[in-house]
Order: C-alpha cells, then structure tokens, then sequence
C-alpha cells in the first residue's frame, strides 16, 4: 500500500512539473506574439484600392542629436579597453527580420537609420530564445527579433545585423515619433531602433508582474554595448529607451524589474573609460 502510494505521490508530482513547465511556455510564446499587426505587415488589397496622400500621416523625423559618430578606428579601441566579450553569432531565420525600409509605400523617403536604442527581456531562456529566432515563421504576425541578447552571465549573441531591421516592437512610438512605412494604419519605431534584450531569470519566466532582477555581469555587458552604438550612430542616452515605455498596444511592459541606477553606475565609468562623458549627458 505505501508503495503503490508512494507511486501515485511521483505521478502527481511529475503531472505538475509537466503543467508548470506548459504553462511558462504557453506565457513566453504569447508574450511574444500577441494579437498586434506588425508594422511590418503588406496591406491587404482592400486597404491599397484607399490609399492616397490624403490618408497618411507626414513623414516624421527626430531632431538631429548633435553628436557625431565616433570613427571604426576610435571605436575599436573603447571596445579593447572595455574588454566587451566577443559576440557570439546566431543569426535569426530571415522570416523574422528584414531591410530598413528607406521609402514608405507612397515613395516618399522615410528614416531609416538607427536612431534609438530599445531594451528588453526575453522572458524565457537564453536557448529558448535562440531557437525561436531560429524558428521560421511565415506568418507576420508570429515574427519577431532582436539584433542582440545578454545572458545571465553576460555573454553577448547576435541575431540580426545593426543594418537590418529586427521586429522587436510592434505597435510603438517614441514619445509623439514613429515611423508609417507600409500602411498609414501601422507604425513602429523598428525601422530607426536598435534592439537588446536581457535573458529573464528563471523567477520570471511567467505571468508575473516582477522578478529577481538582473546580473551584475548583465548590466554591465548592457552599458558596454549601449555606449559602443551610442558612438557609432551618435544616439544621446536620452534616446535609449525600453519596450514598455515605446510600446502602444498596452500589452508589453518589458523589461521588468530593470534598475536604471544600476545601468548608469556602469555606463558612466565605461564612458569616462573611452572619453566619452558627452554620451552620458542629457
């Protein structure tokens, strides 16, 4: 009898590990895919036939930052004093990334150069992460990118080129700007933004509004890479922003639980490390 109790005691126990485990994944793919029209989205045929002048917004564009871009040389040394860890590659399915668009669908010039810098989190594992990027996904509305990670210990991945756009917002706009490139009914900030995002501890990988929060080795890899594209595009620090604060569909809040003074302690001395105080300036 305390055998065939104990037995059912390890199948209840193994059931519930099995629903958790269900669960979290259910959580980490809606988060990512939830019911938003990417902006990258080809307009139906319907939507086309009413397309004119009259239906879209001007063309909008930030004011210039006044910061020049540092050159490849000057960059490649604040990279050797930072000591910044070697990317490791992981380049996503082309499904899930494509072209800056240069144009919108009127043929009117739009920006296409990244301009922002956006942070987020991932919500499940490093590796999970990883393999869904991998993962085609010809339906748009399932596509989604960063251009980098970092992992709980502070390793950096690629997955898209700086020059490609990543889907890494939907819906979104930066303070009143963004950008309409495929239809007038659809913006983002994808076009102009650079995307990273911090692997989430395992206490977080859930519908839960916070979590243990950030490695030290994270937030400092963040800052290192955060200052490197600040002086290669000339992005002031006001412009590097997270998801929740650009997103408009009022369904991401990501990342969550992240320390701004934590990140700046790291910023500021990396940036007093190449010279580069300006980029911490407001």
């Amino acid at each position: 009898m305390a055998k065939k109790n104990s037995l059912i005691r390890s199948a209840l126990t193994a059931l519930t590990l099995c629903f958790i485990s269900v669960g979290i994944g259910y959580f980490a793919f809606q988060f990512f895919h939830r019911d938003e029209t990417r902006s990258t989205a080809k307009p139906s045929e319907t939507e086309s036939v009413n397309f004119d002048k009259m239906s879209w917004p001007d063309v909008q564009h930030l004011t210039s930052s006044g910061l020049e871009p540092l050159s490849k040389a000057d960059r490649d040394a604040c990279r050797t004093s930072l000591g910044l860890a070697v990317e490791q590659e992981a380049l996503a399915h082309s499904d899930n990334f494509g072209d800056r668009d240069s144009k919108d669908a009127l043929g009117r010039k739009i920006p296409n150069n990244p301009a922002l810098i956006v942070l987020h989190e991932t919500v499940m594992s490093a590796p999970a992460t990883i393999n869904l990027f991998k993962t085609p996904h010809p339906k748009e509305n399932d596509q989604a990118s960063y251009h980098m990670m970092v992992s709980q210990k502070g390793d950096l991945t690629r997955f898209v080129p700086d020059e490609s756009r990543a889907y890494g917002a939907g819906y979104s706009r930066f303070g009143d700007f963004t950008v309409h490139s495929k239809s007038p009914n659809n913006f983002s900030v994808n076009n102009v933004a650079l995307h990273i995002s911090l692997e989430t501890p395992p206490d977080g990988r859930g519908d839960v509004s916070s979590h243990s929060g950030y490695t030290g080795e994270q937030y400092n890899t963040l800052a290192k890479q955060v200052l490197l594209w600040q002086a290669k595009y000339g992005i002031p620090i006001f412009r590097v922003t997270t998801h929740a604060s650009v997103d408009r569909s009022h369904s991401r809040y990501d990342p969550r639980t992240f320390r701004w003074d934590l990140f700046d302690v790291y910023h500021r001395k990396h940036a007093a490390t190449c010279g580069l105080v300006n980029l911490t300036l407001t």
